[in-house]
Formats: structure tokens, sequence, C-alpha cells
């Protein structure tokens, strides 16, 4: 990372020259040297602590540290916070051990004076503080490891491993990987160019094989292979017919193309009838075509030419017979000009027929079946409507290599109102479900779909969040001003949070990765805090956004809320918990560093309310859905800059409709998550009116790709999730009728 670093800085340096922009340059200059950091360059990390050491330089070592733990250390999990207290207690002891070896006993004794009150009360550093009173502590069995050049070198090689390895895992923003996307980029074109070589290669010697065939094998295609009725007389009857007409009318006969052409024979004679086409031959005829409804003069015209073969076509016994006849004389007699004359006519009406949009609802079914099938996978019924009525140009279509098999989809339904919230633990193993009458179900499903806890509350409640750290407590924010915290496997709740009485309304909450807290957001009561939509305020609704400690159940601290305090819809933390993103009321997207505790950056994101919003899978960028009904990409290292814009449909970002009789419509504005990712963060679950919708998400235009449709809903989808947790991906989708679907989803790795 630190060579990246070091090119990209040369790359802004030659940008600024080109520009001129030269006082920036000045600047930037001063603060390379000035950084802490050192470009993350590891060695120069390492020789800076040295430095400090070796000039005995106690408060710019400490300094230093508590920067990088600040800067760096801080961002990790918990669970390595033990090996960089470890780390630290190495360094001082390195401090020491030098004083101790340099002959300055002023700053050993300077060293455990100052850090007596922070040392003391720790196990490692209890034997340490004899060391300044003992002779030749490099003989002492408990001091003598510390003195070789083993340890030093042995702590020195641990600390540079360590940081190495923290640089690599950072997140890294978009510019450090331009070298590497150049040689990509290279390699790419340097295999695109083999490949159109070699394709070359095999076209010329395609073309010599086909030139040195003196025969050129046609292949019937399928719908003339499917054609076992029509025998050798018919095909040659057909054959010299369209032979015969070939010069005066154009023919639509795929037959003649394929088929070679002999004499005509008395005996079995049948052709084509007029409805028959090839789409027909392909697929089969679904119905006779006696039930196709055909123009009075039509059905005269060609009473003179049809086959004895195809009776069924006529609609009276006493025409059939007419038709045998007339078969019978045209096949004794020579090719005629009359002939020719009603075979033209014929031709004429088979054109009209099939060129003529279709008029009824039984012509339209018939179009259909005789369209020929596609490679596209079948879905349920219920899914063609929402096919053709997407958003095809803002979505783009099906794609026709489906990432996803969809394993299983079962149904929970033990729920009896609209779902507001529906979310999967953190392991994998339970689900929460909310609903609009305050009834909670915590149920699992693997290996059976099974209810393991109800929770009925008296007191309305409008957000459900899983805590990280231990998984099994669920945190549950009402409409009355509390919180409540449940223990899902005792069942029984632990404590009770009383938030704010004048912002009763708990609208979203938020674990930390850690576990240690929880954000909780509070608005005031300018609206109905029932599920029911109500016309959006032109001024936006009071609310607050907390941090509270879920150990000691206190509050910690309010964030604060430019321009104005404002209600906050959605709140989601990054990895390691070091950033939160939140979606307000007022359109704004704001951005908190939580080392800070404050505001990195805010931007107005959308017309209308933000509902929903999540980190990407490399948290360099944050997707949004609002109001406005558009699924957006945002940069998070520059402010309000957008990288890909999408418009959603009106059922995927709600307000979410339920028609029923007598007129009877309930209307749900959105509470819970509307979009999902995969565990790889290449595709996308959103709602829809029937199901849940995955898209992939494309680097170019159209934003999102559909690519699969998890059917079988008979409502409106209101909110969804991803668990990535097993090795089978699964998709909820929770509707307004009640229903929840759990879809297993098994990826097909390119």
């Amino acid at each position: 990372m630190g060579s990246a670093v070091e090119r990209t800085d040369e790359h802004v340096r030659e940008y600024l020259i080109y520009r001129g922009f030269t006082n920036t340059l000045k600047h930037l200059d001063s603060e390379i040297k000035a950084d802490k950091e050192k470009g993350f360059r590891v060695d120069k990390i390492i020789d800076q602590l040295q430095l400090f050491v070796q000039s005995f330089d106690l408060c710019g070592l400490k300094e230093y540290w508590l920067y990088l733990d600040r800067r760096l250390f801080c961002r990790l999990e918990d669970v390595y916070r033990s090996t960089v207290n470890k780390l630290r207690t190495s360094l001082y002891r390195y401090y020491v051990i030098n004083t101790i070896q340099k002959g300055n006993l002023e700053k050993t004794q300077e060293f455990f004076q100052k850090q007596a009150s922070e040392l003391q009360s720790q196990a490692e550093w209890r034997d340490w503080f004899i060391l300044p009173f003992i002779s030749t502590p490099e003989q002492n069995p408990t001091f003598s490891p510390y003195f070789s050049r083993q340890w030093a070198d042995t702590f020195l090689v641990s600390l540079h491993n360590f940081l190495s390895v923290l640089f690599q895992c950072m997140p890294q923003p978009v510019l450090l990987s331009f070298d590497a996307e150049v040689q990509k980029m290279t390699s790419l074109t340097e295999e695109n160019e083999q490949l159109r070589q070699l394709l070359f290669a095999l076209q010329t010697e395609t073309r010599d094989q086909r030139d040195g065939d003196e025969m050129v094998h046609h292949k019937l295609p399928p719908y003339v292979q499917n054609m076992d009725r029509l025998g050798d007389t018919e095909l040659d009857l057909v054959s010299s017919q369209r032979a015969a007409i070939a010069t005066t009318t154009p023919s639509r006969n795929f037959f003649s193309t394929f088929l070679p052409q002999g004499k005509r024979t008395p005996g079995k004679a049948a052709q084509a009838p007029p409805g028959f086409s090839p789409n027909q031959a392909a697929v089969g005829r679904k119905e006779p075509l006696s039930n196709q409804p055909i123009k009075s003069k039509e059905a005269v015209q060609a009473k003179e030419v049809k086959p004895a073969s195809f009776q069924s076509l006529s609609s009276e016994p006493a025409s059939s017979q007419s038709q045998q006849s007339t078969n019978q004389s045209a096949n004794q007699g020579t090719n005629n000009n009359p002939r020719h004359k009603r075979i033209q006519d014929h031709e004429k009406e088979r054109k009209e027929l099939f060129s003529k949009p279709p008029q009824t609802p039984e012509r339209k079914g018939e179009v259909a079946e005789a369209e020929p099938p596609t490679d596209t996978p079948s879905e349920p019924p219920d899914s063609s409507n929402s096919r053709n009525s997407g958003p095809g140009a803002e979505g783009g279509g099906l794609s026709a290599e489906q990432p996803f098999i969809i394993l299983s989809q079962e149904e929970y339904g033990e729920h009896h109102s609209s779902i507001m919230h529906c979310r999967v633990d953190c392991s994998g193993r339970r689900v929460a479900s909310l609903d609009v009458d305050g009834v909670i179900k915590v149920w699992s499903f693997n290996p059976i779909m099974q209810t393991k806890a109800t929770i009925m509350s008296k007191s309305p409640l409008l957000s459900l969040e899983w805590a990280t750290k231990p998984d099994r407590l669920l945190l549950l924010g009402s409409g009355v001003g509390t919180v409540r915290l449940y223990d899902t496997d005792a069942k029984k709740n632990l404590y009770e949070m009383n938030i704010d009485e004048t912002h009763p309304r708990i609208l979203s909450l938020a674990c930390s990765p850690s576990g240690s807290s929880f954000v909780c957001s509070a608005a005031a009561l300018s609206r109905s805090g029932s599920v029911e939509s109500v016309p959006r305020l032109p001024i936006p609704v009071s609310g607050q956004l907390l941090l509270w400690d879920t150990k000691t159940v206190k509050q910690q601290l309010q964030f604060s809320l430019e321009p104005e305090p404002v209600a906050i819809n959605c709140t989601a933390f990054n990895h390691n918990g070091n950033l939160l993103v939140t979606g307000a009321a007022d359109g704004i997207i704001r951005l908190f560093d939580m080392q800070r505790y404050e505001s990195a950056m805010s931007w107005r994101a959308h017309d209308g309310e933000v509902y929903s919003v999540e980190f990407s899978y490399d948290e360099n960028t944050v997707f949004s859905v609002g109001e406005d009904g558009k699924f957006i990409q945002w940069n998070i290292h520059r402010c309000g800059v957008k990288q890909s814009e999408q418009v959603l449909p009106q059922d995927a970002t709600g307000p979410f409709v339920l028609s029923g009789y007598s007129g009877y419509k309930q209307v749900q504005v959105p509470r819970g998550r509307l979009f999902a990712f995969d565990s790889e963060g290449q595709h996308v679950l959103t709602c829809s009116s029937s199901g849940g919708l995955i898209y992939r998400l494309t680097n170019g235009e159209p934003a999102l790709d559909r690519v699969l449709l998890l059917g079988g809903h008979k409502a409106p989808v209101v909110t969804v999730d991803w668990c990535s947790a097993v090795d089978c991906g699964t998709c909820l989708t929770a509707s307004m009728d009640g229903k929840i679907k759990l879809s297993t989803l098994l990826a097909q790795k390119c």
C-alpha cells in the first residue's frame, strides 16, 4: 500500500503542476513532510518509533503511539485489542531497556515516575518498578531475556508485520488502485488482441474448407425436422407450387429454400392449410384451426384449393366434399393459368392472415402458442405480468445466464397483518419479524421452520434490530419513547430504556459491530405513528440521534444534526463500527465519524425523505433509496458525488398500496429495509408488487441489470433481507398480507 500511496502522490503533484495550482502544491508538500503516517510506509513508521527511543523522547513516543491508536488501531475489531496492548507494552519495555543499556538512569526513573499512575494497576508491569534499583539487571533472570538482541529483533519484526497486515486490510480509495487498473486494462487489451488473431485464423481456415467442398450441405431447421406429418408427396406438391408462383408473388414459405423440387405425383394430396406457419410446426398446434374466425370471403376462396387431408378447416361437411373434388381435379389436370391464379390468391390471403394484428382474445392466445420457445428458464405464472411491466428501460431485461439457482422457497404465515420489519440475526439462525399490530415473531428456518418466541406489545412498535454480541438479544423501539432489550432465549425483557418524552417515536435502531453500543433515532409526534401514509409536511419533523451503551444502559451522547434537528429514518454501521451513515426526512445523508462522534460530511441526496441507506461491499460508497424513487450510489471520499443512479418502480420504494373489496385500500409508508446485498456485494435484492427482485450491480448504464424474480406473493413486498451467513444465501421477502417468503439460493460460480 505504501508504494501505491507514493505513486498516487506523484500523480497528484504532477496534476497540480499541470494545472498551475502552486499554492496547493506547497501545502501538499508541507503536509506530506509532516505526515505522521509516513505515507503508510511501515519501515518509516518503525524508524520514527526507534528515533524516539534512541533520543529518549518519552513524550514524543507516547504522543506518536496515541496518534497511531486513534488513527489506525481503534478501527480494528475488539479481538485485536489485546494484540495492540501487548505491542504497546513491548514498546515501552524496549524504551526502558534502551535507557539502561545506554546508562541513562535518569530517563529510566523519569519513565516510571511519569507512567506510575498508568502502569501500577497492570499486572505485567508489577515487577518492573524495581528495575532502576538493580545494579546488574541484565543478569537478573526476570529481565535478562529483554536485554538480548533476539528479543528486540523479534519485537520490531512483529510490529512491522502487524502494521503491514493492517494497511493491506484497510479500505482503500479508488484512486490508489490506479496502477493496478492500468495493468489490468493492458493485460486485457493484449488478451483481446490474441483472441482476435485466433478468431481471424479460425475464420480463414473455415473459409478455405468451405471453398474446397464441392457440395454445400444444408442442415434442416427445427421446424422442418419436426414436420413428420408431411410425406414426400406433400413436400413435392408444396415445392412445385412455390416454384410456379416464384416469378409473380414473393413467397413466405420457408420449405422451398431447403427442400428439393420434384415432379408432382397423384395420390395422397395434402398441403399446408392457409393458417399454417413454421412457428406452429415448431411448437405444435394447440387447437384445430377451425376455431379461428375467418372472413366469409376468405373461406369461400379457400374451398377451391383446400386438400382432403385438412377437412377440419371447413365449417360444414358439404364444403369438405367439394374440397376433395376440387383437390382431385387439381392433381389430375395440368398447371393452367386459373390454377396459378387461385394459388396466388390463396398466398395473398395467407399473408393477410398472418400480417393482421390479433383482433380477439382467442387470437391472442393462439398467436402466443405459436411463438417459438426461448432459452430463458421458465418462471412462475404470477411473475409473467410483472416481468413484462417491470422497469424495462430503467432496470434492463432478464439476463440469459442466471447467477443464482432457487433451491427452495418456503412461506412463514404466522402473522395476520402487514409486516413492517423482517431481519435475520448475525449467525443466520433466527429471524425476527414485526407486524403493524405490534406482534413480534422470533423463528428459525433450519432445519425446519419453527416459531421460537412470540412477543405481544401493548404500545405500538416502530423499529426492530438484532444485537451483534450476543446475537440472542433483540432491540425493540416503540412509539411511546422506549427501547426494550429482549432476550430471545430466556423469552423476557432485560431492560427498558426511556429515551425522550418530547421525541417518543423510535424510528430506527442500529447496533455497533462490537455490541457495546447502539444508535437510536427518535422523532417528535408531528406525524401519525400509524402505518398509514400521510401527506409529507413542508417542514421536516424534529428528531434526535442518540448513542446508548448496552452494558451500562445509559445514554452516552447526542449527535449534532446540522442544519437543524430532523427525524432520522434509517441508520447503518460499517463493518467495524467506525462509520455511521444516516438518512433523514429532509433528504440529507449524514456520515458520522464514530471515533470523534461528529459528522464527517453530509449532502442532499433525494427530493423528499431518505428511506433506506447501506454501505457498499468495499465501503467506499453508500447506496440509498428515497421518496423520489431513485436508487443512488454515493462516493464517501468525495462529498455529494454520484457514482450511479437508477430510477426504481414505485412498488420498490413505496408508499405501498393494498386494495381490497368495496374500495378498501391500505397504504403503508416504508419502515424496514428496502434493499439488501449478497455476500459479495455484486447483487441487490429489492421489493416489488409480487415478490423480491434481484439485480446485478453494474458499473455502467443502466446501473442495475435485472437477473431474477423471487415471486410467490399476492400482496406488495414491503421489506427484504439477505442472509449470507450460511453456505446457501437466504432471501427474505415480507408482504402486506403478513406472509414472509424464505428463498434459498445457490450462487452459480462462473
